[in-house]
């Protein structure tokens, strides 16, 4: 009979603590959002006021702005994915990346613009006043502070995640299937319509998908715009009524809806298979040239979203900032843009670590266990802000309680919300909703590296440690600069958890928007805008730039037929 020496079982415990830290890990962040998913079945005074006043508003709402988000990204995002993939136009390689930059401008800060814009007293309204010599009363002007003007601003900064994935697609589709669909009599157009679209339905939906899980979770634009949906419903049934039960209700209902959201894009996809021929992979794109008029025309099709969606409000910000300089840019700005960053900061190297433990034990102790785990905490990225915000204080408050409780005991003191209400609670909710980019940057850079390199270090007598510090980290330094940058920018333009979970008399740059922009001070809030734009613009450029690289040499232009173009 085999005997088991003290030192061998403790080797066996040494290398499983590691493990058990993760499952730890994963369940102190998933524990506050199974809590708000066990508020469906509490009581609250107020509940029943808001089904019968308010609740069927926030769903028919809720369902309108994600069903118009859902046509407006589709109508924006798949055709000029589709234009700058096969057709030649000038500008078409410079738009091809450009068309990303959207992306970088948060929701909330281009509805604040474009209300200022199209305001009575704004620029337009006055042009028009001017020129034509128009008075109050005289002319009708379309209003922008409606649903289908939250609609459209969060169409213009989400289509990029449709027409990222969908031009991937594009490019990726077998040209054999292409080419034999035009052998068949099909033009391009109709090409477009039966091969490509169905074969790229799969990348479509899952940017869709994840524009609509920014849609339910956008609260700036809605609550500036007046717009009754579960996120405005939440901030104030919890800070308007007082009562947090019947908040985090609402906040498990919309958690359902994401949910559902998610099972509906699965469901989408449940049939979806991925063909790649190798050799027709290879063959560069035969991009059609059409005649130089409606080369033009492609142009201004494509260039209207990046314009609508990024340069005027960006160029109006600009022409704020130098109005507003000089009245806000002072010490109190400079302390708002050294906590936003000290928080963006502190956040992303946690974030950062966390992702290469899960993944670099993925890798050394691969385990059912680890990969549930690593999923897990990936969930929170899918979480609105305000149901974050819920899902902290909630478990957070009631340690506090108990802490003051043992203080109060033990040494006749009230410690006071040492979780609650310090930083603590708000780098843990951001650490629930942008975990999953870390972890998903740092998954895609450790999948690259050839599992083979790890048999020839253990064979030269490498340990794990040894490999990890002198192997792995040098090959994963660009996806943990990757992850570190997009985290930092993720909590940067995070408003609604920041809102709440905030410290007293702690802002941010993202609160000091909102709270301008709130009192109608539009012009004063665009520096504190224009530095978040700027800050989101440096993982988009960059996005851009190894896109416009990597598909530099993957097209070709041919001369087509009037048939064909057609």
């Amino acid at each position: 009979m085999a005997l088991t020496s003290p030192n061998s079982s403790l080797l066996a415990t040494l290398k499983r603590w590691p493990q058990g830290m993760v499952y730890l890990l994963t369940i102190a962040l998933a524990a506050p959002i199974l809590i708000v998913v066990a508020q469906l079945f509490g009581t609250s005074n107020h509940w029943q006021h808001l089904v019968d006043t308010v609740l069927g508003g926030y769903l028919i709402n809720s369902a309108i702005l994600v069903l118009g988000v859902a046509i407006g990204t589709l109508l924006l995002g798949v055709p000029t994915a589709w234009l700058t993939a096969m057709y030649h136009f000038p500008g078409r390689r410079w738009l091809s990346w450009a068309l990303l930059l959207p992306l970088a401008m948060p929701a909330y800060i281009i509805a604040y613009t474009y209300t200022g814009l199209l305001d009575y007293s704004g620029p337009l309204q006055s042009m028009l006043r001017q020129l034509f010599d128009w008075h109050y009363g005289d002319y009708t002007f379309p209003d922008i502070r409606t649903l289908g003007g939250a609609i459209i601003m969060l169409s213009l900064v989400l289509y990029p995640y449709v027409y990222l994935l969908a031009r991937a697609a594009f490019l990726q589709q077998s040209l054999t299937a292409l080419e034999a669909a035009q052998t068949l009599g099909l033009n391009r157009r109709q090409s477009f319509f039966r091969i490509a679209v169905p074969m790229a339905r799969p990348a479509i939906i899952a940017g869709m998908a994840l524009a609509l899980m920014e849609t339910l979770a956008d609260y700036g634009t809605v609550q500036y715009f007046g717009i009754d949906t579960f996120t405005t419903g939440i901030y104030r049934t919890w800070f308007g009524l007082g009562d947090l039960q019947a908040a985090s209700q609402l906040a498990a209902m919309l958690l359902l809806f994401v949910i559902v959201l998610l099972l509906l894009e699965q469901w989408s996809r449940r049939h979806a298979r991925y063909h790649n021929s190798r050799s027709s992979s290879q063959r560069p794109v035969k991009l059609m040239i059409l005649s130089r008029s409606r080369q033009w025309l492609l142009f201004a099709l494509c260039l209207m979203p990046l314009l609508l969606g990024f340069m005027i409000p960006a160029i109006q910000l600009g022409l704020w900032s130098v109005e507003s300089y000089h009245r806000v840019v002072d010490e109190q700005f400079w302390a708002l843009v050294a906590n936003t960053l000290k928080l963006a900061l502190i956040t992303a190297l946690l974030a950062v670590v966390i992702a290469l433990s899960i993944q670099l034990l993925r890798r050394f102790q691969p385990s059912k266990g680890l990969s549930t785990a690593a999923k897990v905490v990936s969930f929170g990225y899918a979480v609105p802000g305000a149901i974050i915000a819920v899902a902290v204080l909630t478990p957070l408050g009631w340690l506090d309680q108990q802490l003051n409780r043992l203080g109060t005991a033990l040494f006749d003191i009230t410690p006071g919300l040492l979780l609650s209400g310090t930083l603590f609670a708000l780098i843990f909710g951001y650490l629930i909703r942008f975990l999953a980019v870390a972890i998903n940057s740092v998954e895609s850079g450790m999948g690259k590296i050839d599992p083979h390199i790890d048999d020839a270090a253990r064979t030269l007598g490498y340990p794990p440690r040894t490999m990890w510090y002198r192997l792995h980290l040098p090959l994963l330094r660009g996806s943990l600069l990757t992850a570190l940058l997009l985290v930092f920018v993720d909590v940067m333009k995070e408003l609604p958890a920041t809102l709440v979970l905030r410290p007293f008399n702690f802002n941010t740059l993202a609160v000091r928007t909102f709270e301008l922009a709130a009192d109608e001070r539009l012009a004063d809030s665009a520096p504190s805008a224009l530095m978040i734009v700027a800050a989101g613009l440096i993982p988009v450029v960059l996005l851009s730039v190894a896109i416009s690289r990597s598909r530099s040499t993957a097209t070709q232009p041919i001369t087509t037929t009037g048939e064909e173009s057609r």
